[in-house]
C-alpha cells in the first residue's frame, strides 16, 4: 500500500537536507525521535521512487535526484503556506487602511497629531505613511495611492481639493559665520550680491513664491546652484557659503554651522494645505477632514 506524500514530508526533507544530519533535524528542528524521522524520510523515497540522500558513517548528503527534488519542495512548501496566509485573511474582515503623506520635512510638525486623531478615532486602521516632494505627492492623489497628503498647493490639478493649514514666512538661511548672521533681520537687497541657490522645479511652489517675492522686491538674482531638496539646500548653504531662501520649518533640521534671520519689511508667505482627491468617498479622510482645525490649533500651541 502506497503512502500518499503529505506536506510533513516534504518539511522533513527539507529539514534533514538542510542540517545534513538526521540527529540535528529531529532534535533541532523538528523535535521529534530520529528514529520516526527516518521512517518518514523512506516513506518519501519509496513515494518519490528514488533515493534522495546518500547514508554514509559521517552522515548524510543529497543525491542529484535529491538535490532537484529539494528545489521544488522548498518551492511547493512556499506555495502552500502562502495559500494557508491568503485562506486565513480571506477569512477575516480586511480592516480599513488610510495612506498619508507628508512634504519632506514636514512630518516633525505634523505626524504626531495627524496619527493622534487617526488612533483616537479609528483605533483598527492600518495607517501607511510616505514621505515625498509636493509634486510627487500630488501625483500620488491623483493616482489614489494616498488618500489625504501635507503638500503645497500645486496648480493645475483639477481633481484635487486643498485647505490650508498653516501660512509658513520665508527665510533667509546662510552659514552661522556669515557677516549677515549679525543681524536680526534682513533685507532682500543685502543678499543680492551673495552667492544665491534656488529651488529647481521639484519645489515648483517654493520656486514662484521667491520668484514673486524678488520680482514685487525689484531684485534681480541669478541662482548659482539650484537645489532639489531640504537636506540638499542645507549642504550646499555649508559647502559654498552661499545663501538660500526657506520656509521656516527649516529651522528644525538645521546644523550649528548654518543660521536663519527673518527677512525685513514683507515677509513673504508659503501655504502648506492639506490635499486629496475630490472623488475620494473614504469615511476616513471625511473623518479626518472634519477634525482639522483641532489639529491646526494643537500644533500651533505646541510652537
Amino acid at each position: 500500500m502506497e503512502m500518499p506524500m503529505e506536506l510533513r514530508h516534504l518539511r522533513y526533507f527539507i529539514a534533514v537536507a538542510e542540517e545534513g544530519s538526521l540527529t540535528v533535524a529531529a532534535e533541532r528542528r523538528l523535535h521529534t525521535a530520529q528514529p520516526s524521522l527516518s521512517r518518514q524520510i523512506r516513506d518519501l523515497e519509496y513515494e518519490v521512487g528514488v533515493a534522495l540522500f546518500v547514508r554514509s558513517v559521517r552522515g548524510i548528503a543529497l543525491t542529484a535526484a535529491g538535490r532537484a527534488f529539494l528545489e521544488h519542495a522548498r518551492l511547493a512548501l512556499g506555495q502552500a503556506q502562502a495559500a494557508i496566509d491568503a485562506a486565513r485573511r480571506a477569512a477575516q474582515p480586511a480592516k480599513p487602511s488610510f495612506a498619508l503623506g507628508f512634504l519632506t520635512g514636514q512630518e516633525l510638525e505634523w505626524i504626531a497629531e495627524a496619527m493622534r486623531i487617526l488612533r483616537d478615532e479609528l483605533p483598527n486602521i492600518d495607517v501607511t505613511v510616505s514621505s515625498q516632494t509636493s509634486p510627487e505627492l500630488a501625483d500620488g492623489l491623483v493616482r489614489g495611492r494616498l488618500d489625504l497628503a501635507f503638500l503645497r498647493p500645486e496648480p493645475d490639478m483639477p481633481a484635487l481639493d486643498y485647505k490650508i493649514v498653516t501660512q509658513e514666512p520665508i527665510v533667509v538661511v546662510m552659514p552661522s559665520d556669515h557677516r549677515l548672521a549679525a543681524l536680526k533681520a534682513i533685507a532682500i537687497q543685502d543678499i543680492a550680491a551673495e552667492t544665491f541657490l534656488g529651488m529647481s522645479k521639484t519645489a515648483p511652489a517654493l520656486q514662484r513664491v521667491i520668484n514673486d517675492y524678488l520680482r514685487r522686491a525689484g531684485i534681480e538674482i541669478h541662482a548659482k546652484h539650484e537645489v532639489d531638496n531640504l537636506s540638499m539646500a542645507i549642504s550646499l548653504v555649508a559647502s559654498t557659503r552661499g545663501v538660500t531662501l526657506l520656509p521656516a520649518y527649516a529651522r528644525n533640521f538645521l546644523p550649528w554651522s548654518v543660521t536663519s534671520r527673518p527677512l525685513e519689511s514683507e515677509t513673504p508667505t508659503i501655504d502648506l494645505v492639506i490635499g486629496y482627491q475630490k472623488a475620494n468617498r473614504s469615511p476616513i479622510l471625511k473623518l479626518f477632514c472634519s477634525r482639522i482645525d483641532d489639529l491646526i490649533a494643537r500644533v500651533a500651541h505646541k510652537t
